[in-house]
């Protein structure tokens, strides 16, 4: 019996591409839709699109100004729970147009903001936000915080900026001696 090579080629080629192309519909319609639905969904949100690994579900948003970002991201960790499962989110903020006023504001303060979360002295951010108002009149800078993130919101009329900032744990270390 001779193997026909065209016949076995063109059959491991149509295979392969029916196993990538339904896995591909599959992780689209279980995950990444109803994810990019249920973010959509959330007042304050403009736009949406989830990047799903398998660690952790990246959803870069796109805000409206008046958007208040700790809710945003509760009720997406939230709602999303069915699809988000173990993963941990991360939310990258995509600004439309923040204005240079802002972008100022924020390099004004960035020192103070990153040297309290390095120290997780997390009570200097509200203080290093009340400077930052003071320094540039009519800005409204906001910063709250949960388990897993420090948010702060900057807004100068009609534009904002948004930011997540990560809160990482204490590692518990093995010390040489124990």
């Amino acid at each position: 019996m001779k193997i026909r090579v065209i016949p076995v080629i063109v059959t491991a080629v149509l295979t392969a591409c029916l196993l990538v192309g339904g896995w591909y519909v599959y992780r689209n319609v279980s995950t990444v839709q109803p994810l990019e639905r249920i973010a959509q969904d959330v007042p304050g949100v403009t736009a949406a699109k989830p990047v799903i690994g398998s660690d952790t579900v990246t959803l870069d948003v796109k805000l409206a100004p008046d958007a208040d970002i700790r809710d945003v991201y509760q009720s997406i960790v939230q709602n999303g729970a069915a699809v988000i499962g173990s993963r941990g989110v991360k939310l990258n903020v995509l600004e439309e147009q923040g204005g240079k006023r802002l972008d100022d504001a924020w390099s004004s303060v960035l020192f103070q903001v990153a040297e309290a979360m390095d120290h997780r002295k997390y009570s200097e951010i509200p203080a290093a936000m009340k400077q930052v108002e003071k320094q540039f009149k009519g800005l409204e800078a906001r910063s709250e915080i949960d388990d897993t993130n420090v948010y702060i919101t900057l807004k100068d009329g009609n534009a904002a900026k948004h930011v997540v900032l990560p809160r990482t744990p204490d590692k518990i270390g093995v010390w040489p001696d124990a």
